[in-house]
């Protein structure tokens, strides 16, 4: 078994988040999860069936246009949740392709070691 770690990145749209998992802690494979709509209710939801048996949480999703509204409500909840700068997050060489369920997986990847630059939050 892992270290009881489950690291959650997001790609986070207007409309809706796609999720991808990663159960295990670092060592762990990464997932897709699936899309979800992007309301509290929805993230809510997908807490309880992430969080299930005392598992740790920890959330990672790129700065865009759609604001501080996510990690400020998984905050809330107690878990850890990092805003990634995009300029911030390592690409390879060559990688040119953009699709949602990479752009959910890519800061798994860098978020455990540290190698992400983390946005600080305002507050309200």
């Amino acid at each position: 078994m892992g270290d009881g770690i489950t690291y959650v990145g997001l790609d986070v749209h207007k409309d809706g988040i796609v999720v991808a998992v990663a159960e295990g802690g670092l060592r762990g494979e990464v997932r897709d999860y699936g899309r979800v709509a992007n309301t509290p209710a929805a993230l809510q939801r997908l807490v309880r069936k992430l969080g299930h048996q005392g598992v740790e949480l920890r959330f990672c999703y790129e700065a865009g246009p759609c604001g501080y509204g996510i990690q400020r409500q998984l905050s809330a909840a107690g878990h850890d949740c990092v805003v990634v700068a995009p300029s911030l997050i390592p690409k390879r060489a060559g990688d040119r392709v953009k699709t949602d369920r990479r752009d959910a997986a890519s800061p798994h990847f860098s978020h455990p070691v540290g190698w992400l630059g983390m946005r600080r939050c305002g507050s309200r």
